[in-house]
């Protein structure tokens, strides 16, 4: 199990390396939602992929959600490791692949925090704040707090008197710890894996609002599969994934029990926050 607290930034560096794939390698895309530059997780990964789908497995990153869902969507990807908020925008052009399991459901929050001496209570006590966003494509870091202040008839541009964009659930821990931001939005799942493994970083910030539970980031593939054997290789892969130590491993560094078969419902709340804010202009 590793003991570092780079699990949840992005690996660019090992990806990018890897990119030049034979004819029948499997393409998979990650988002910097999860992994790293930790090599041993990136390695138990595409070792585990590799033997038992049978076909090189090469793992693409890029800086932003944007760069993944635009090569899942064209289909130079297999498939990608991507956020509900892009899946629900995409949803004619992607199918569900599986969906992880934390804490044994496939769901968690977004967590709106602060400076853990902060008296503030809510949302509106962050009007006219410098505000942490992950990625204009992340539910959790953007989409949440969007529609929230929607239904208040509000925007991010004129409540908060400053925002910016991260593009690292980490990178907004970060920033709300060392003051750079007053408040910020982030992945609850990777707020709780930082608090576990690197508590120095989480424990000047507080929790100041979390959620409901909503679709964990699913994986998902085209509409049309760039090769329907490989895709089924790989569904069959990530169910099975807690039956190999080799996927025990993994999963423990991921801090994830599992994949499971979902229904695309599981989304349905993230869509009717798409629609809400979208709605509002």
């Amino acid at each position: 199990m590793i003991a570092t607290a780079g699990l949840l930034l992005s690996c660019s560096g090992f990806a990018r390396a890897h990119e030049i794939v034979p004819e029948r390698g499997l393409r998979f895309g990650l988002t910097p939602v999860f992994l790293t530059s930790d090599l041993e997780l990136l390695g138990r990964l595409q070792a585990y992929l590799q033997r038992t789908m049978g076909v090189p497995v090469s793992l693409i990153t890029r800086r932003t959600y944007q760069e993944i869902t635009a090569l899942l969507v064209s289909r130079q990807l297999d498939a990608a490791w991507i956020c509900g908020y892009p899946f629900v925008a995409h949803r004619r052009d992607l199918q569900l692949v599986a969906v992880p399991l934390w804490r044994g459901k496939p769901l968690y929050q977004s967590y709106l925090i602060v400076d853990r001496d902060r008296p503030a209570e809510g949302l509106m006590d962050l009007r006219g704040d410098i505000h942490a966003f992950s990625d204009p494509d992340s539910n959790s870091g953007f989409l949440v707090t969007r529609a929230a202040l929607a239904e208040h008839g509000l925007r991010p541009d004129t409540f908060f008197g400053r925002t910016f964009y991260t593009y690292g659930h980490r990178n907004v821990i970060r920033a709300v710890a060392s003051g750079l931001a007053a408040s910020g939005s982030v992945d609850g799942y990777v707020y709780d894996v930082v608090a576990e493994l690197e508590p120095s970083l989480t424990v000047s910030t507080r929790i100041l609002h979390a959620s409901e539970p909503l679709g964990f980031p699913p994986i998902a593939a085209p509409r049309v599969p760039v090769d329907a054997g490989r895709l089924t290789a790989l569904t069959d892969a990530l169910l099975r994934m807690g039956e190999d130590p080799e996927g025990r491993a993994a999963l423990r560094m991921l801090r994830l029990d599992g994949f499971a078969a979902e229904d695309v419902s599981l989304f349905d709340g993230i869509a009717a926050k798409a629609a809400l804010v979208a709605a509002s202009g």
